[in-house]
């Protein structure tokens, strides 16, 4: 599935805007937000406020569909994934590239920006 920012509701992939327009398919949150829709709950569509959603969790307690935060220095972060387990998280990256597992556990660049993990609901 294609990255489109600001793509991506409850039901699935959908056009974005910006960048995304003409482009069907998931930005970080929309697919965040759209996982957790398939569980009955509810998220905003922006990373800032998926991140004040939900309890903090210390990365040693992490499960599967916890949300991961990247980036940001000490304002809102800047990327959101889904922990999947085994050190691996499904995200949508970027502009130009596609929904994609990842080991961010093993992952230099993604450890380095880490911010934090929730778990919603």
């Amino acid at each position: 599935m294609p990255f489109s920012w600001g793509g991506g509701s409850a039901g699935g992939p959908t056009i974005g805007i910006g960048r995304g327009a003409g482009t069907r398919g998931f930005d970080c949150s929309g697919l965040t937000l759209y996982a957790w829709a398939r569980a009955g709950v509810a998220l905003g569509h922006y990373t800032g406020t998926q991140f004040r959603q939900g309890r903090r969790v210390p990365l040693s307690a992490r499960r599967t569909g916890d949300l991961i935060f990247f980036g940001g220095g000490t304002g809102d972060p800047t990327h959101v994934a889904l922990y999947l387990g085994g050190g691996l998280m499904i995200h949508a990256p970027k502009t130009g590239d596609v929904v994609k597992t990842t080991d961010f556990l093993g992952s230099r660049y993604y450890r380095a920006v880490f911010r934090g993990m929730t778990r919603p609901g």
